[in-house]
């Protein structure tokens, strides 16, 4: 049991510190005589023409093709903890959903106040709502025994309902012009993977030959290619309780990939901000409500909520949580990174200069959140109790037990 916590622990560290190093390798790239070519690589146009879009540019690819399987992960993930994880009753639920909306809609407000709900900025009020779980996790992970299992499970569902508000988000508000026929044939195809599963199709590649198909009918429609990984993750069958479960196999087997491989390299090619004007560039509205959002915004939507909810008993505090830890959880959570950067290109299609504005926000916001958030539950979370001690560890461990089965049962499947 220890072991198994160890080696999550070094993994969950390792890929937020190689998310920090792709971030940083991009800014000093951005801001050095390699600019040019840096840009240049990411402009370069690859592969066939695709539906709309034409010949993609490598930075396409990976903002519409790799992020897609980051949001295949991600659907994995919230259909598992809905149904088999920390989100499995409705009692276990109320409180990250509580939390999640305030944290989503006080940034949003914030981000409104700073910009005067200016028209050519307005597109930009959901990048300070989204939380970057990976970046997150990967600050928890660099805590070690200061940071309890249970402030780490209110974490992770919190953002796991954040990630569902950001997808609606996404296919709500930031999808062209929709092409009806290509977006039926989309629909069509995922009811046809979903009766798979209930016709008990239980092999993996007709579900990544159908995801293939709905990423391309997607890209068609005009919807956000990237929501095709969410509607094929929900189809992939659960089968609660079953050691060679499709689902557990599949999200065993892409999350090194997608943690390891595409969010660093969507890191690394979306970090990449010439940054010119000093100072005089953060306080400009865009920048500023957006920094401002994650920064001050989640905590006080999250903690907020969190705490008025307790007081009014419509939930209970997480077990062995103290306030001041649910405090750094909540600066935490102020981490926008990955999504928030994903959104901020999605908000100012063609405006390099509005996006790169973004940026700027969402990187300063995103930093002094971690920092604070580290400093915060460093210095007020004693260190975890040994995990030999018999009552103490029983506690600390309940939390990650699910997840660690579901790791197991997945590398079971795969050598069955």
């Amino acid at each position: 049991m220890a072991a198994d916590l160890a080696q999550q622990r070094a993994r969950e560290r390792a890929a937020g510190l190689l998310l920090i190093a792709a971030a940083g390798v991009a800014l000093a790239v951005a801001n050095s005589p390699l600019y040019g070519q840096y840009h240049a690589l990411l402009e370069y146009k690859l592969g066939p023409a695709m539906p709309r879009l034409g010949q993609m540019s490598v930075h396409y690819w990976i903002a519409d093709g790799l992020m897609a399987i980051f949001f295949l992960l991600v659907g994995l993930e919230v259909k598992r903890e809905w149904y088999d994880g920390a989100l499995a009753t409705p009692a276990q639920r109320r409180l990250p959903i509580i939390a999640a909306i305030a944290g989503m809609a006080v940034p949003a407000a914030i981000y409104l106040a700073v910009t005067g709900a200016e028209p050519a900025l307005l597109n930009g009020w959901a990048i300070p709502a989204a939380t970057d779980i990976a970046f997150a996790i990967g600050v928890l992970a660099l805590l070690g025994p200061h940071a309890p299992a249970s402030i780490k499970l209110l974490l992770v569902a919190i953002a796991i309902i954040d990630d569902v508000g950001a997808v609606l988000i996404i296919a709500l508000f930031y999808t062209a012009d929709l092409d009806v026929e290509a977006l039926a044939a989309a629909l069509a195809v995922t009811g046809a993977m979903a009766a798979m599963g209930q016709f008990g199709v239980r092999r993996l590649w007709p579900y990544m030959a159908g995801f293939a198909l709905l990423w391309l009918l997607v890209l068609a429609s005009g919807v956000h290619a990237t929501i095709a990984g969410v509607l094929a993750a929900l189809t992939v069958p659960l089968g609660r309780g079953e050691a060679k479960s499709p689902l557990k196999i599949l999200e065993h087997r892409i999350h090194p990939w997608v943690m390891f491989g595409i969010v660093p390299v969507f890191g690394f090619a979306s970090a990449g901000v010439h940054l010119t004007g000093g100072f005089e560039t953060l306080v400009q509205p865009l920048p500023l409500g957006i920094a401002l959002g994650l920064f001050l915004g989640k905590q006080l939507g999250i903690f907020g909520s969190v705490w008025l909810a307790v007081k009014l008993g419509l939930a209970e505090r997480p077990a062995g949580t103290r306030w001041k830890q649910i405090y750094g959880a909540a600066i935490l959570c102020g981490i926008g990174f990955t999504m928030s950067l994903f959104i901020g290109a999605l908000a100012f299609p063609g405006d390099a200069a509005m996006i790169d504005q973004a940026k700027v926000g969402t990187l300063t916001g995103s930093l002094l959140a971690a920092i604070l958030g580290f400093l915060v539950l460093r210095f007020t979370s004693g260190v975890e109790p040994a995990p030999d001690d018999p009552e103490e560890a029983a506690e600390i461990f309940a939390a990650d037990e699910r997840r660690r089965r579901a790791d197991r049962s997945a590398r079971e499947g795969e050598t069955a």
